[in-house]
């Protein structure tokens, strides 16, 4: 079964999970932004609260409504037959995510989605990748801050290097902003579920195909100063890195021995110090049920910064790029991360599954690896920087 034209279905894109704090953020960008003739619906559980979503956007009338819910694969399955592109904010996806991934990988529908965990990423492909290199489909996970600066930001770096050559990428991030309810909820589920985590990544191995002429890494370190960004730099254990790796696995480009490392970048040393505390004591807070749902009670899913927070809030990678003989020192930055650019990075990404001419790919893939110039390209045109500060 190929891919099905557009004419095939009635939306182009269809967005489920439109009414929580991301989801309407996207859904605003999507009638701010979107073509004149794009096709699409909002999607979610409750029909009343889509209608008033619809009703506050601008040209809301053309926009579709359809319900769906996660507990309800009919109605998932029924979703992805709408649509040529479906996009899902609804999380914690290792808990509601995968009816809707096998139901687009089945019909041959794009999927997408905003997850950070990296085992929800692991078992669906483990699950779902070979029905969607059947039919088509494309599923590409993490299409929010995690992990589109840092996928394509390394994308971007590598291009600026020598091919045919081994590489290094260190990548260095710096983040002022807040979290949403919904991050919380999949950060807490992630940390609670390490063992399953684990296992999920062992099984995904015993299935991918091994590279027998190229060796790609993504490896932790140790903490260090890090003097070509002038900042301490941390290990960040998130799904970033593992979603370069896979890119770099898929993509020639990256040279026939590829090394990642992925870090935060703190500038005073009591802070990097109390940030790697805070983080082991969250994360063994969340092994014990009392304390994690102590911790999920601060924040609730649907509750997110404000406007003027979010105003304020920036983010900025900065990557430096070996190989050849050359080194490269690229960025990647733009305003709140977690929310307005997330939608904005989220919005573009299934536009672009939707209308651009891109190469040909199937299954589980990465931004880098199913859009990496032609999204790029749009976010540059949206307003987040890609730009190399120096070469040497």
């Amino acid at each position: 079964m190929g891919r099905m034209s557009g004419t095939d279905r009635p939306y182009d894109l269809v967005l489920f999970g439109a009414t929580g704090f991301v989801g309407t953020l996207t859904a605003r960008y999507l009638a701010a932004h979107a073509p004149w003739d794009l096709r699409w619906a909002v999607a979610g559980r409750d029909p009343g609260r889509l209608e008033r979503l619809r009703e506050s956007l601008p040209g809301g009338a053309d926009v579709g409504v359809l319900r769906a819910d996660a507990a309800e694969p009919a109605t998932l399955r029924a979703l992805a037959e709408h649509a040529r592109v479906v996009a899902t904010t609804v999380g914690p996806y290792v808990r509601y995510g995968e009816d809707l991934v096998a139901a687009c990988a089945d019909t041959g529908a794009d999927y997408l989605d905003l997850t950070g965990e990296p085992e929800f990423v692991d078992l669906m492909y483990v699950r779902h990748d070979a029905r969607a290199r059947e039919t088509g489909a494309r599923l590409v996970h993490a299409c929010g801050f995690d992990s589109v600066p840092h996928d394509l930001g390394v994308y971007f770096t590598v291009r600026q290097l020598p091919e045919g050559v081994p590489l290094t990428v260190d990548g260095y991030v710096s983040v002022d902003a807040a979290f949403s309810g919904g991050t919380l909820a999949s950060a807490l589920t992630q940390v609670a579920r390490g063992r399953r985590m684990l296992a999920a990544a062992r099984e995904r191995a015993r299935h991918e195909p091994r590279l027998p002429d190229r060796r790609v890494r993504a490896v932790a370190g140790a903490p260090r100063f890090a003097g070509e960004v002038g900042a301490w730099a941390l290990p960040l254990p998130t799904l970033d890195p593992q979603i370069v790796r896979r890119s770099a696995r898929a993509l020639e480009r990256y040279g026939p021995d590829f090394r990642y490392r992925h870090h935060a970048a703190v500038r005073r040393l009591p802070v990097a110090l109390g940030g790697i505390a805070a983080v082991g004591a969250a994360a063994a807070a969340a092994q014990l049920p009392p304390a994690r749902r102590w911790l999920s009670d601060r924040l609730k899913p649907g509750d997110g910064p404000s406007e003027q927070k979010r105003a304020r809030s920036w983010f900025t990678v900065r990557f430096v790029g070996e190989g050849g003989g050359r080194r490269v020192y690229t960025e990647v930055a733009g305003g709140d991360p977690g929310y307005d650019e997330t939608a904005k990075m989220f919005a573009e990404a299934a536009l672009c599954l939707a209308f651009d001419d891109l190469p040909p790919s199937a299954g589980q893939v990465t931004t880098a690896q199913a859009m990496g110039d032609a999204l790029t390209e749009r976010l540059r045109a949206a307003g987040i920087t890609f730009r190399v500060a120096a070469r040497r």
